[in-house]
């Protein structure tokens, strides 16, 4: 085989693998836009990608089952502390004990360690709504739907912050795309309701 194809090849082998690590991301993500927690949680606890166990612990949040959703959340923060979704995982676990502040300061290490990675804004403005900073909570969302423009949730969270900091044309923005990308969301009548008030 020559160097030429050897490298074809290569690049074939890691271009499926990609897509094959994607398929458990996008079926988890539809699962949960479409409220199918349960879903989410049978098909995903066993995966070893962090986006999937991030979906999948939020899952069990909207389940009401707090201790698994920390289970979950605990095999995140267990990564090497160089790892984004160490922070990340952190920062979850202090938002769900009250501790705002210290989701917000994880959420920055998570931010800080790699910035293009839009769980980590998106888990920085879970933790910033907590400590009811709707401004900055609002400019994570952003962040993280810029990073991530087909993840439904950023501009679900995105939309709740502007419309809580009375940016009425980045709230319609926001929840028109959130229905177009999760028609079926729980939240879809809230949306909605909001919009017309909006006159959208």
């Amino acid at each position: 085989m020559s160097s030429k194809t050897l490298i074809v090849a290569t690049t074939l082998v890691m271009a499926a693998a990609r897509i094959a690590g994607a398929q458990p991301l996008n079926d988890a993500r539809k699962a949960y836009d479409a409220g199918e927690y349960q879903r989410v949680v049978d098909t995903g606890g066993a995966s070893e990608d962090p986006r999937v166990l991030y979906i999948v612990a939020q899952s069990q949040q909207k389940l009401r089952k707090p201790d698994d959703a920390r289970r979950v959340y605990d095999r995140l923060a267990a990564r090497p502390p160089a790892d984004p979704w160490n922070a990340i995982g952190q920062s979850a676990i202090a938002v769900m004990s009250g501790n705002a502040a210290a989701g917000v300061e994880q959420a920055d290490r998570a931010v800080a360690a790699d910035g293009s990675l839009a769980e980590a804004h998106y888990q920085r403005g879970l933790a910033l709504s907590a400590q009811q900073n709707m401004d900055a909570a609002a400019a994570a969302f952003q962040k993280a739907s810029d990073l991530d423009p087909s993840w439904a949730y950023p501009h679900y969270y995105a939309g709740v912050a502007y419309s809580k900091i009375r940016r009425a044309d980045l709230t319609a923005s926001h929840f028109q795309t959130f229905l177009r990308l999760a028609p079926q969301a729980p939240e879809r009548g809230e949306v909605q309701s909001i919009l017309r008030t909006l006159g959208k």
